[in-house]
């Protein structure tokens, strides 16, 4: 089983309200996160407080979310140019089948 660290002494625990060194090896919130910080790029791999990394996951989950809705937009846009292709073509073509008929359904029963 790995090890798990402790936390620097002097910092105090915002639940525990004793130094985070003596408690926060035991804290179920004392989590490890490895990756990129959003907003300077560099490289993260470091043990915290869940309640310290919030803000930097925050951070995060709102540039992904943009990402997301600019993906959803341009997905909408192709959408629309197809569907708008689709019914060009479509009344196109009735408007080539409608002299065939001479006024009649072209489909029969209707």
């Amino acid at each position: 089983m790995t090890q798990i660290p402790h936390a620097d002494k002097g910092m105090v625990c915002p639940l525990h309200r004793v130094d985070m060194s003596k408690v926060c090896h035991n804290c179920p919130l004392w989590i490890m996160v490895r990756g990129k910080h959003p907003q300077s790029n560099e490289d993260v791999d470091g043990w915290n407080c869940a309640l310290a990394w919030l803000p930097v996951l925050m951070i995060e989950n709102s540039q992904q979310q943009r990402s997301t809705g600019a993906a959803v937009e341009s997905f909408r846009n192709e959408m629309t140019k197809a569907n708008q292709s689709s019914n060009e073509a479509l009344g196109a073509m009735i408007a080539l089948a409608a002299p065939l008929g001479n006024g009649r359904p072209l489909i029969p029963g209707r």
